[in-house]
Order: structure tokens, then sequence, then C-alpha cells
């Protein structure tokens, strides 16, 4: 990690050493770079010793050039160095002490803090002359010589030794301050990974159609950078969808910054998402940047976006138009470039038709949409679900891996799942706990509140201990129920459909799968 010498302008110790050295000695400090390249002369800022000789040979071009290759062959010997020691390295081309210290990151020399245009006190009188000749032989512009070297400062030894310990003691703050920066920046890379990982499309889990679908379209949209509006119901993973979609794509090194649009008021919400200038309202004693300021050049996560007011929609519709904003307070608009995606679990079509969601807004926020299924479409996917579950809570905690007796995965499938898949992580939760040390969860531990659950039939646990394997088990559960609840139905599809938690097309492809027609005659369809 190369040293970073604009941010340790901003350390209060250094600073204060600094200043310290100036005061008490009238010395500078300065950084040089690995090859001994003053820095502050990269920046073309030169901040020469206070004394008339060193600032003459500094203003001209020879000296200017003599300086710096003076500092460098000084410097050049700290190489390989790993010790923080404060090292006098002779004189420079003046005649004049040079003093540095190395800084070292890693086992690697970064560079390291100097300072030149001093004397020692013991060695003034066999320096002048030297210092002296060599400033009339550039023919420097100055008129009292002897003036100008009485102004050099003068360390005693004792001075010195205190100068050495404060020039140490900068090198080990930066040496700490950067090794605090490289240990975030590793743990912000790990995090980094750490979500690409766990926000791949491979985590998101399901092996029915309906999941196939979306995978599908996922892997089209990835690369998009377009406004996507990610819709379902309660549970079923939008927030996910949108996550994945964000690490997974050109701004996965940039922000992504989630707000729940109906957990705030207006006036909060508005604070929240463009935040405020100081004195915009009682309470703001500062200024505050807002979450889509935080999100620039990253995604924007805009959940349950049907239940912000008009007014806000108008505010969001700006941000999405062009890309400005207003913060509370202030006249000034800010820009921004961000993605948005928003989730919902309304129909927006309908609440435009009934004047409820601005129709401009629908179509900038529909530029790219996806459905997300819920449970009760993908029931394929409950045994890998309620798997995964397992092993995450098994691994969360370092217990045990459970598992569930087939009767009560197999009544997984009679419940409509109202809470999609947030619901059968919780249930599972539920069931892990409540099971204790057993390893085998039966299914008097399901709960029934909030749905119905439905015993599992003769015919499917038989089909079980005819074959032993849960496929087959839940096949003959399924046909049992879709054929007792035809009869029961008058043959109407739709009724059956709505009382099981399927859509009509599910049922319809269910019935020509197991048969049930030809076998127990079709009745008619009212529906």
């Amino acid at each position: 990690m190369a040293l970073d010498t604009t941010q340790l302008e901003g350390l209060h110790i250094v600073r204060k050493i600094r200043e310290t050295i100036r005061k008490w000695w009238n010395i500078e400090l300065a950084y040089a770079d690995a090859t001994g390249f003053v820095v502050d002369h990269g920046k073309g800022v030169v901040v020469p010793p206070h004394n008339r000789i060193c600032q003459s040979c500094l203003s001209g071009k020879e000296g200017f050039t003599r300086c710096n290759r003076s500092i460098e062959k000084a410097i050049v010997g700290l190489r390989g160095k790993d010790k923080v020691e404060a090292r006098l390295l002779g004189p420079c081309h003046m005649g004049i002490n040079v003093i540095a210290a190395p800084i070292v990151l890693d086992g690697e020399y970064q560079g390291s803090i100097f300072a030149c245009g001093f004397l020692l006190e013991e060695d003034m009188a066999t320096a002048r002359p030297t210092v002296i000749d060599n400033a009339r032989r550039m023919r420097l512009p100055v008129v009292d010589m002897d003036r100008a070297f009485d102004g050099i400062a003068t360390l005693a030894r004792r001075d010195f030794d205190y100068f050495k310990d404060l020039l140490e003691t900068t090198v080990e703050e930066i040496v700490e301050f950067q090794s605090t920066v490289q240990q975030k920046e590793r743990r912000i890379a790990e995090l980094s990974r750490e979500l690409g990982g766990r926000y791949q499309f491979g985590n998101i889990i399901g092996k029915s159609q309906a999941m196939q679908r979306l995978f599908a379209l996922l892997s089209k949209l990835v690369e998009s950078d377009s406004t996507v509006l990610v819709t379902g119901e309660n549970g079923t993973g939008k927030e996910l969808i949108a996550r994945a979609l964000h690490y997974n794509g050109p701004r996965k090194d940039r922000p992504f910054v989630a707000q729940n649009m109906s957990a705030l008021n207006d006036n909060l919400l508005e604070s929240e998402l463009f935040g405020y200038m100081k004195g915009a309202f009682t309470g703001a004693a500062r200024d505050k940047p807002g979450l889509f300021k935080s999100a620039d050049g990253g995604t924007f996560f805009l959940d349950e976006i049907a239940d912000c007011s008009m007014a806000m929609q108008v505010k969001l519709l700006r941000v999405l138009q062009e890309g400005t904003f207003l913060p509370v307070g202030s006249t000034k608009p800010e820009e921004v470039d961000v993605r948005i995606i928003a989730a919902t679990n309304r129909d927006l079509r309908d609440m435009v038709q009934k004047k409820q969601f601005r129709e401009d807004l629908y179509y900038r926020l529909n530029v790219l949409n996806i459905e997300v299924p819920s449970l009760r479409d993908r029931l394929d996917d409950i045994p890998i679900l309620a798997d995964f579950f397992l092993r995450a809570h098994a691994e969360r905690t370092g217990r045990p891996l459970k598992r569930l007796m087939p009767e009560l995965l197999a009544s997984f499938f009679a419940s409509r799942w109202p809470g999609n898949v947030r619901e059968l992580e919780n249930e599972i939760e539920r069931l892990v706990v409540l099971s204790g040390d057993t390893e085998l969860i039966g299914p008097e531990l399901r709960s029934v509140g909030g749905h119905t659950v439905v015993v599992v039939e003769d015919r499917a646990l038989a089909k079980f201990r005819e074959k032993g394997d849960l496929a087959s088990a839940v096949s003959a559960l399924e046909r049992d129920m879709i054929e007792r609840g035809l009869v029961s139905c008058g043959w109407n599809k739709t009724k059956l459909a709505e009382r099981l938690g399927v859509s009509r097309t599910t049922l319809i492809k269910k019935i020509k799968e197991f048969g049930i027609e030809e076998r127990l005659g079709d009745g008619g369809d009212a529906a």
C-alpha cells in the first residue's frame, strides 16, 4: 500500500508535532517518497527552511535542483532499514545537516519524513566557512553572509535528542495510522467478496420452473444499468433479488443503499433521502448528506415504493429524470448517479388507474420488471429451501444438523404460506429451537397459527412406506388433495385453485400430469 501523504496532513498528532518542532527550533518537516523525491515539490509547494541561505538557494533553478538531489542522495541510505530510527544523514550540498526517519509498512520501505536547514551547536564553528564559501560559489543573492549564517537553526545535543524522539514518534503515528487504514481496506475487501458471494444468483435457491424463468431473466439484466421494478408478495425475497443485481453488476464495488419507503412520514423521509442543510429546521445543527448522496455511483433500493405520498413521488421523479435533488433547506441542486431498483407487493398499474400513483413515475420505474413468484407457486422448491435453512441454522449456531420427518415436510405442501419464503424460514427456525437435542423433527411440533395444516393422508404415507422416498409421498398427497378437491368443488377448477392457493394454470397442469380427468371423468368446469 503506497503512502498517502494527503491523509497524513489531517492526523492531529502529526500536525501537533510539526507545529512543536517549528515553534521551538524553526525547522520544517517534510515527506519524501521511496525514491527520495520531495512530495511537496511534486505538488508545486516549496516550504524552505527558516534561514536566508536555504531560502535563496531554493528560489533559483540551479539551487532548487541541487537541493532536491542532496535530499535524494542523503535519503537513499534509508532503503532497507526496517527500524524506526531518525538518522543524521550528513550535510547537503551547502554543508547544512539533513535528518530523516524511514517509513516502513509491511516490511516495505515507503519513503521517509525528513528535515534540513539546521546545524548542531557543536558543529557551528567548523561548518561556518564551508557554508559561506558554498553560498558565495553559487552566487546566492545574500548581502550579509555572516548574518545569514547566524540565522540557521542550531540545536544543542540535548535538544537534538528531543528532536529525534519527536521525529520517530511522528513516524510511529504514521505507521500505526497506515496500518489501521490497511486493516480497514482489507476488511472492506473481505466484506465485498463475502457480499458478492452471498448475493450470487446461485445463492437464490430454486429448481422450480418459476424460478428457472426468474434466473433466465436475471442473467439478462445483470449487466444492465437500467431502472428495475421488482414485484411480488411480502417474504418472496425482493431485496435479495435487488442485492444480487447490484453485487453481480457493473456497480458492485460501489454502495448498495436500501430504504423502506413506508417506514417514515414524509418530512422524515425527505430528510433521510435527500439530506438537509444546517438550520433547515429545529435540531439541524449541521449539514447531513442524504441516502441518495450516500448511494452516489451505486444502487439505491426503494422498498415498498407504492406507499409513497404523491408529493414524495414528484421528488423521486425528478431524481429519476434529471439525476438531481434538493436537500432540505437548500436552493442549490445536487447531482447523483445512482441505479434505482424499486420493489412493491401492490399492483402499481391498478394504483395508477385509481389515481393513487403517478403514471409518469410508474413508467420511469417499470423500465424492467421482475416478478418474484410466491412460495405456493413454487412448491417444488420447499424441500431444498427447508434443507438450506436447516444447514444455515446449524452453521450459524455450531450445532448438529437436524432433519425433518417426511410427514412434517409433506405437510408443508398443504400450506398456503402467506408469508412465503420468509415464513418458511421462520417456521424452520422455530422447529429447530423447539426440537431441543432431537435430530429428527416430527410433525407434532408443526405450528397451526396463520394457516391451515392438512394431515398427511394414508395414501401418501402408504406410498412413502412402499417406495421409501419423499417425492413419491408428496406426489401421492398432491394427487389425493386434487382429486378430493375436484369432487367437493363440483369440478370448478378456479374455485379449487383458490382453495389450494395455487394458480389455475398450475392446477390444470397437475390434473393433466396425474391423469385425473381420464381416471375420474370430467364433470365439467364452471370456470
